[in-house]
Parts: C-alpha cells; structure tokens; sequence
C-alpha cells in the first residue's frame, strides 16, 4: 500500500460516519460508509427507508435541453444506487416477511426486478422456460424469491385491508396516493395474469433438491467490479449465504398451500393440494425446527391453514385424518343435511366435547340463513337451540334467551321434542345425582312457565319426569299449576239418574281432567264429564282450562241452564269448537259443533239457533279455507244460507257481531253484487248496519267502469266513512265482550254505533278479500287522507277520482287513525295480492311520506318489476308516472345517491337538466358513479359529465363518460326509433341494477 492509500485510509477511518453538511443519502453514498451504518444496533434511518430513498433516486426521471420529461438515465450513479438498495436487502437476508412489511408493492417489484437483472437473468425471459437446475445457485434463487414474492403478494391482495382514516386533504399528497395506487393495481394486474407460471416455477423448485445461494453484499461487490477481476467467484457454488434445500421446501411448500387454499374456493381439488403443501411444512418444521430457516414462517397461521383445510376436505385415508364433530358440522351446514346435523349435537349432549361458544356461533349462523328466507330453517333452527339449552343446563349455564322467545307460544310438537332432547342427553343409570338435579330443576320450572295445562300434563306424565322428580314433589308441582284455574263452587245439585252412570273409584280427579283438557272428541268429553260429576258434585269443571273461552252473549245463555252436567258440557263443546275454529281444525270443530247441536235441541230453541249460526260461520271459513283458495265458487245453498241469516227475525237470539261482518263479506268477495244491491231487502238495510256498508260498497264497485256523474253511491259511501270517522268516541265494552267506542249523536244513515276502528281492523282487514273491493276502499282511505290541510306528500292510488275532493269540517276527523288505518289495509291487501302494483305504489308513497327513503324505492320499483317481467318490458306509463319518478329521485337524492338521481332524471318526460347537472356536481355520492354512465342515453348529461370531471383532474371518470358518449347508438344522427330503443335498453339495465340493490 502506497503512503497516500495509507493516509486516506487512516483519514476515512478517523472521520465520524455522521455528515456535516450533507444529507445522509449523499454522504452514503459518496462515502461509501453503507455497511458502517448498517452495522449500528438501531441505524437511523433504518435499513428499508434507505432502499426505498436509493431506488427513488435511482428512477427520478431526467429532463433534457428543450425541457422534455426522459426516462431515468442509465449512467454510474443510478447503477451504484440500486446496487446499494440490493446490499442493503442482503443485509436483511432477503427476508421477505420484513421486505413486504415496510416496502409497497411497487419498490419491492423494482428491488426484485434489480435483483433479477444483476443476478444474469435475461430481460424478458419467462421464468417458466427456464431450467432452475441448469442456472447458477444464485440465479436460481434470484428466481424463486421473485415468483415467491408474486404469490404472496397476489395472496395479500384478496385479505381484506382496514382502510386508513385520511387527515386532512393536500393536493399533492392525495396525487401521490392515487398514483401510487394506480401503479400498484398495474402491477397487481400482471402477477395475476401471471400468476400460473409462478406457480408452475415454485412446483419445479420442489424438484431441485439442492442447495442453492442468495447473494451477499460481498457478492454484489464482486458483480459490480471490472469482469476481469471477479474471476469466476459468483458463478461456483460457494458464493453467497447458503440455504438448505429443505428450507426451500418449507418455504416454497408454505407459499403454495396459500395461493391454493385462495384459489380452493371455486375448486374443491385445489383444496386437497392445498393441504398436501401445508402438511408437508408442517413435517420440515417438525424435523428441522423453525429456528434453522432463514426464512420465519408463522406458525399460527400455518395450523389455522391446516385446520381448515382439514375441515374443508375430506380424507380417504382414516390414518392420517381423523374425522372430527367440526368437520362433520361443516359438512352438514354446507350441503344442507341438516337432519344429521341436529343428530349430532343431540349426540354431542351425552358426550359434551362441543365448546358452548361452537354451538352457539353455528345457531347464530342457522338463525341468519333462516332471517334470509328459508322458512325451511326455523324448525332446524328451534332443534338446535333446544339441544344447546339442555347442553347449558347439564353445564350449569344460564338458559338462552332464544329458547325462552322460541317458548313464548308452546306446542305440543315443541314438548315432544324438548322431552326427546331431555330423554337422549342424560343416561340415567350413570348419571351423577347433581346431573339428575339439574335436568329435574329445569324440567320443573320449563312446567312452571306454561300456561296450558295440557302441555303440563304431557311433561308431567313423561317417564323421564317421573323417574327424576319425586312424588311429593311432582304432587306440589300439580297443584300449584291446579290453583291456576280458577274455580267457583256454587252448584251443589246431585247428578240426575238420567246421567248417572257408576264411577270408577280408582281414576284420579286430576287424571280425568288432564284428560278432558287433552280431548276433542265429543263423546269422551261426554264420558270423562259424567265420571267426574259422579265422583264430586261440588266442581264447575268448565273452569279446569283458563284456555276454554266464549263470548259473553253466549255464557250468559250456557251458565243459566240449570243441570251442572248439561251447563258443563254445552260450554265445553262450544269453547273447544271455537278454539278450533280459532286454530282452524274445520274437521274437530264441526264433530264439537254437531254434538253440541244435538245436545241442545233438546231442551233450547234459543242455544239450537246459536249453534245453527256457528255452524254457518264455520262453513264459511271451511270453504274459505279449501275450495275458496283455487277460486271455486261457495255451493248456492251456503249463499242462500248466508241470506237467511241476514234476514232473520228471530227476537231475543244471542248473535256475535263476527258473523254479520263475516257473511257480508263472504257476500262481496264472491261478487254477489246483485243481491246486496236490488234484492237485499230495505228494512235489512235500515236495521242492519253491515249490510247497509256493504250494499254501499258493492254499489260503488259495480259503477266502477261507469260514467263519473253516475257514481252517488260513492259518494253515499263516502259520507258514511267520514261520518265514521268523525264522532266522539269514548270507550264501551260490548255485549260480546269486545271493547268498543261508542256515537254521542244519531246518525242520519242509519250505520252502525260501534267504532270504525275495530269494524275495519276485523271486518276488512280480516274478512275482504276481492282485490276490487279492496281497491275502492283503500282509494276512499287514501282520498280521505290526502285531503288533509297540512298534508306535504299526496298518496296516490286507483279510482281515486271517484270520491268528493273536500270535507265540510275538517277539524272533526281524526286523521291519525286514517292513517294508521291506510296503512293497516294496505299491508293486508299485499297479503292477498303481493303482486298488485297500484298496492305497491300506496304502500311506497307511505314510506315516501314517513321518510323511509330505502323501503319507499324498495317498493316503487318492485311496483315496476311486477308489471313489467322484471323490466324486460316497458314500465307502463301510468305505473310510473312523472310524480313517481320525481319522488324516486328524492329518495335517491336523500340517500347521496347522486349519480342514480341523474340517471332518473332522464326518465321524466322533460329531462329535467337542472337537477341532473346539481347532482352530478356532489363529490359525496354513496352509489356505483362511473360505473353507472354506462345507463345515461341523455347525450348532454354525458357531455356535462365530461367537462366536470376535466375540471376535476379526474382523467379516468372522463374517459368513462366519452366512452359512453362514443357509442354508435348514440348518435343525434340516428333514425328517432334507434334512438328510443337505445333509451329503453339502459332503463331496463339500471332498473334491474336497482332492483338488485334494494330488493
């Protein structure tokens, strides 16, 4: 060494590694003191800001004489700048697990691409071509960190990413973001596409099985020096930092299984190659450790990959995987066995290997796809929840909340099932006492929330509650439930001979009459009756069930007859034939009905007629129930019947109100418009208040199609609601027990004096069902709420031109139950005809004005979907009409949908221009923008939103919008019939698109 080489070293090796003057990059790099930094315990900066500062600097573009942006010059700064990033990456031993936790996409492609480049590998080249066995270890290994990095980073792209809440707004920043996005998503582009042969690359690196080295800052060193100097070094096989050939399985092997178990999700098969590749990491880890590598691996997510992929798939070979509960759970819940899943959480309540929070989370699950609309689900979603409750219960958790609401209305069919679940999740004979306390606990007080007796009796009596519970207990239990039923001792007349018939001394009181709560059939009941009286003469047995009701014009009748046995029999019969009207077993109800006929043919004229009324009532719900549904006409003998009890002039006969309301509308659903109008008799019509309304309403109906200075019956029937509707009421209970609000003054009209609001809650809303019917009623509601002083938004519907457009005395309506009622009766009448887009449009413009912007569009547009096959035809015109468009675009302008606004505008017959242009203006707009001006037809609109976003900067929205204008079809030139067919096509697509969103 010369002595001017020995002073400058000694001069270098003297000066403090911190720059002056300088920056830090500069002094780097002009000093060369790279590797001194490096070798700081804590290097400020740290080592990945300096390779993303030496590439920056590396690739700033040049400008030449005439001030022309060139691309960064190939000279020998660029070159000894990537040089110093690539050292700087061996210095972290390519790890790519720090390299990608502080790089972004971009720098790390040009740091691998760098690396690439020095390490020999031809520009442009497929790395799939490419024999990895016949190219230098280093070369080799170049190749499989690039393709390594392209999987994992094509994997890291699907996982979804938190996105960072922005600071304030700076231009320049907000450019740098969006062209640093764009870039990213380019790249992101080509790995994908190429992202098979990375693949194919990785899998010939399985079948290498050689040791192969990454280069070092040495040999970057070596590669930058003059060719002659290196003499070889780089190309032999001891160049550079060493890595086994099983490390690069665990690697490469690891690698794979993730892009496989991402792309496993539409392709079963790849799932298994998946698990191949993650349970052979698993065994190099195993047999090499994981402190060996070079290259960590997170093994928490690597046993998170394997448990799903044992899950996911199954195995033919039992050794190597057994078949777990979760598997066998995910399988079910996947292909829709779910008969076989409830047997497995029924089996699991013996074994109890199922953690609480599984049960619970796979319930939820059950509970959400049933909340989509698979009613098919509730029963699979009841099951599973009893057999999680009898779980929590032998655990000693608390019960459920779900089991308690699935409970609120118990069955018979939900305590045979609950005692089948207790039955199977306990084994007796084995059985700890404290279990055998916990299930008796439990089964007592699930009898103790019951209010029907019978369904306590069917616990009670069960083998397992027998056999759990003691006798002194099961007795106390009986009668605390026995004291429920209130009983009132006042007969104590003896049985006579006609009904005495011995009694058994050994059937139990309480037996007998569990029984006669369970039973429906006549003759039993009548059996089980004659047994009790002759065993106690001091009981009211029609009391046992608090469940056995009727209506009060009735038990005033059936409580006065004299013979206990007789009195407790009628009111039986009578109680459990309505209940099974209620419930509508047509079958039971009439064997009750008949006998009960019988019986009191005997002995009163007053209750035979009673019953005869009954059973006209029921006929009508039979036929309702049955033929009515397909649209059969009733047989004429039930209308001539449903006459005659209009007509009847039978005095002092008990009637329920439900039947008069219930034979007028079966007259109007079934179109008897001729009788109700020319042949009903007058005093029926004076006397009668329903039949009175219901000849207005078929009057009005059968004018419908008629001149307008024709219809005053309609405006009969308009005077006679708001007359209803404008009283003062103050509350009465009827004479059939319902409470009602009754007139203070005559009406002129003869109508009837109980309220409007329980006559149209059940007389309409329950009983009409001809949608003509329904439709002039809802209009007359509608009309009468739209006439409101202060109403904002009218609420459009069908022949609402029919009825008076003012009302003398508005203060006396009460317009808040117009309300509610024009709401109750359109939610009834979609029941009827779910289909109906008049129905529809009422029920979205209530939405409309209660400002239920979402529901209101949600119906508007199936008011057109319906009538027009889902938009593959033409909307008619009076469906959606200018106010219903203008009111769409309110509710999309309300909701910052402000692109779908533009596009609605179009749709009016006048482009309204205006509202267009100030919504396309807002930058906040919660909907799909550009990727909806592929719907606008409006050419102006189109070239509005062009300039607007040259103004913007926004180059990309811009050319979205000239690509929608540039279309052929679009041109002025066109015949006027292209472009109307144009226009029509984009309707259909963006009513479908919104169907779609808000359905």
């Amino acid at each position: 060494m010369s002595a001017e080489a020995a002073d400058r070293e000694a001069a270098t090796s003297s000066r403090p590694c911190t720059p002056p003057q300088t920056s830090w990059f500069e002094f780097l790099l002009e000093e060369s003191l790279l590797e001194q930094h490096l070798q700081k315990p804590s290097p400020d900066p740290p080592p990945v800001q300096l390779i993303v500062q030496f590439l920056e600097q590396a690739s700033k573009p040049s400008v030449n004489e005439q001030n022309q942006v060139q691309p960064p010059p190939d000279n020998k700064r660029n070159r000894v700048l990537k040089l110093l990033a690539l050292k700087v990456a061996a210095h972290l031993k390519w790890d790519l697990d720090v390299l990608e936790k502080s790089l972004s996409v971009p720098v790390l492609n040009m740091l691998l691409n760098e690396l690439l480049c020095i390490s020999k590998v031809p520009p442009g080249t497929k790395h799939v071509d490419v024999d990895l066995s016949s190219l230098p270890p280093t070369t080799a290994m170049a190749i499989l960190l690039y393709n390594r990095w392209a999987i994992r980073t094509i994997v890291q792209s699907s996982f979804p990413v938190k996105q960072v809440k922005p600071g304030p707004p700076q231009l320049n920043v907000m450019n740098q973001m969006q062209q640093e996005k764009e870039l990213t998503d380019n790249i992101l582009k080509v790995l994908k596409e190429q992202a098979a042969d990375s693949i194919l690359v990785l899998e010939g690196a399985l079948k290498l099985n050689k040791d192969l080295y990454v280069h070092t800052i040495r040999t970057l060193d070596l590669l930058a020096m003059e060719p002659g100097m290196v003499n070889g070094e780089t190309e032999c096989s001891t160049a550079g930092l060493k890595i086994s050939a099983e490390e690069i399985q665990c690697q490469v092997c690891y690698d794979l299984g993730a892009i496989y178990f991402q792309q496993g999700s539409t392709n079963a098969a790849v799932h298994e190659n998946a698990k191949e590749k993650f349970f052979k990491t698993k065994e190099l880890i195993a047999k090499n450790g994981s402190s060996s590598l070079h290259f960590t691996i997170d093994e928490e997510r690597l046993a998170g990959y394997c448990q799903a992929c044992g899950i996911l798939t199954s195995s033919s070979d039992d050794a190597s995987q057994q078949i777990t509960p979760y598997s066998q759970i995910h399988s079910c819940m996947k292909s829709g066995n779910y008969q076989d899943l409830v047997n497995i959480f029924l089996e699991d309540n013996l074994t109890l290997s199922l953690p609480v929070q599984f049960r619970q989370s796979v319930l939820r699950e059950l509970f959400q796809k049933a909340e989509q609309g698979n009613d098919a689900l509730d029963e699979v979603c009841f099951k599973v929840c009893v057999c999680n409750t009898v779980c929590d219960v032998l655990q000693g958790q608390t019960i459920d909340i779900q089991f308690c609401q699935l409970f609120l209305k118990p069955s018979k069919e939900k305590i045979d099932y609950l005692l089948e679940v207790c039955s199977k999740s306990i084994n007796l004979e084995n059985a700890s006492e404290v279990l055998k306390r916990k299930m008796a606990a439990f089964l007592k007080n699930v009898c103790l929330g019951l209010e029907d007796l019978q369904l306590v009796f069917m616990i009670s009596s069960h083998e397992l509650f027998i056999k759990l519970l003691k006798d002194d207990e099961r007795k106390l239990l009986i009668d605390q439930m026995r004291k429920r039923s209130p009983r009132i001792n006042l007969c104590t007349k003896p049985v006579t001979s006609f009904y005495d018939i011995p009694a058994s001394a050994s059937v139990n009181i309480g037996q007998l009459e569990h029984q006669l709560i369970l039973s429906v059939d006549p003759w039993r009941i009548r059996q089980i009756l004659i047994e009790l009286h002759g065993m106690t003469s001091e009981r009211q047995f029609w009391t046992v069930s608090n469940k056995w009701e009727v209506p009060n014009v009735y038990g005033n009748v059936i409580l006065g007859i004299k013979d206990n046995l007789t009195r407790d029999l009628v009111y039986i019969l009578m109680a459990k034939g309505l209940h099974c009207c209620v419930i509508k077993d047509f079958v039971h109800a009439k064997q009750l009905f008949a006998a009960c006929l019988e019986l009191v043919t005997e002995f009163s004229p007053k209750l035979r007629q009673v019953m005869l009324n009954e059973m006209l009532l029921l006929d009508i719900y039979t036929h309702e129930a049955g033929a009515g549904v397909s649209g059969e006409r009733p047989p004429s003998d039930l209308i001539s019947r449903v006459r005659g009890y209009l007509e009847m002039r039978v005095p002092d006969i008990p009637l329920r109100q439900v039947i008069a309301e219930e034979c007028v509308a079966f007259l109007l659903n079934w179109r008897e418009n001729e009788y109700l109008t020319m042949q009903v008799p007058l005093p029926l019509v004076q006397t009668n208040p329903y039949v009175k309304l219901g000849q207005l309403l078929a009057a009005t109906c059968k004018e419908l199609p008629g001149p307008k200075e024709s219809r005053r019956t309609a405006k009969d029937l308009w005077e006679v609601v708001v007359q209803i509707c404008s009283v003062s009421n103050q509350h009465k209970r009827g004479n059939d027990g319902r409470v009602s609000l009754i007139k203070h003054r005559e009406s002129t009209l003869g109508i009837m004096y109980s309220s409007w609001e329980y006559y149209f809650f059940f007389f309409f809303f329950y009983s009409l069902q001809e949608p003509l019917v329904l439709t002039t009623i809802l209009s007359l509601f509608v009309k009468l709420h739209n006439v409101r002083e202060d109403i904002v938004n009218d609420i459009a519907a069908e022949h609402i031109s029919i009825w008076p457009s003012s009302i003398p005395n508005l203060q006396s309506v009460d317009f808040e139950a117009v309300a509610v009622t024009v709401k109750e009766l359109v939610s009834y009448a979609l029941t009827i005809n779910p289909n109906n887009h008049f129905w529809l449009i009422i029920q979205a413009d209530i939405y409309f004005a209660t400002n239920q912007y979402s529901a209101a569009l949600h119906y508007y547009l199936q008011a057109g979907a319906v009538c027009s096959d889902f938009f593959y035809k033409m909307v008619p015109p009076d469906v959606y009409t200018d106010q219903v468009i203008k009111r769409m675009i309110k509710c999309c302008s309300l909701l910052n949908c402000h692109t779908q606004v533009a596009i609605l505008c179009q749709f009016l017959r006048e482009v309204d221009y205006k509202t267009a242009f100030k919504a396309l203006q807002e930058q906040n707009s919660h909907d799909a923008m550009d990727s909806y001006y592929e719907y606008i037809w409006d050419v102006t609109i189109l070239e509005y939103l062009t300039y607007l976003h040259h103004k913007r900067g926004e180059t990309d929205k811009r050319q979205i919008a000239i690509k929608a204008i540039g279309q052929t079809e679009l041109n002025a030139s066109n015949p006027e019939e292209v472009l109307q067919l144009a226009a029509q096509r984009r309707k259909k697509k963006f009513l479908q698109a919104m169907a779609k969103l808000y359905f």
